[in-house]
């Protein structure tokens, strides 16, 4: 609910010639894989985390492929696996209510360090979260939307080459 993203393109190429590039590949995202499985009409980017005994927050990605007239609809879909969604989840209630009970503490005019400080705390382990969140469950998010995106153009597969310039810019 929170950390889903959703981002569509579109496509020269065909659906089935898209499809055929994806099913099957494994893509190694900072030492992790994540293999492309056909999950009925759409794939599935699933990783595979087993032997990873580190904390983890790692995504599910569905892409969806909609064959149009000239070329393939894309609509890629990133959420958090169930299992890792519980910590962040947690700190994002707790700040809000951090956040709330400092702002209601101001409201009524309260002790004035004691708002500040849980305001001060609030902002802090929110600013701390949001920068680990980047780099690491986004960061995998869009290494994965990097990797479709570089298939569908038959640019080279792997997620670590910077993509060139004119593909950016699209």
């Amino acid at each position: 609910m929170f950390f889903t993203r959703t981002r569509s393109y579109h496509f020269p190429i065909q659906k089935n010639d898209l499809k055929n590039r994806l099913i099957g590949k494994h893509v190694k995202i900072h030492n992790l894989d994540f293999e492309v499985l056909e999950d009925g009409s759409s794939l599935s980017i699933i990783p595979h985390a087993e032997q990873v005994n580190a904390i983890k927050t790692l995504p599910f990605t569905t892409v969806d492929l909609r064959e149009e007239a000239n070329g393939t609809k894309v609509v890629i879909r990133s959420k958090m696996r169930k299992l890792d969604s519980g910590g962040p989840q947690l700190i994002v209630i707790f700040t809000a209510f951090l956040l709330i009970a400092s702002f209601s503490l101001l409201y009524v005019g309260g002790e004035k360090t004691i708002t500040y400080t849980m305001l001060s705390i609030a902002m802090f382990i929110l600013v701390v979260f949001s920068y680990r969140m980047q780099i690491g469950y986004f960061d995998y998010v869009r290494k994965i939307r990097q990797y479709v995106k570089n298939r569908a153009e038959g640019v080279s597969s792997d997620p670590q080459q910077p993509a060139p310039v004119a593909s950016m810019m699209a």
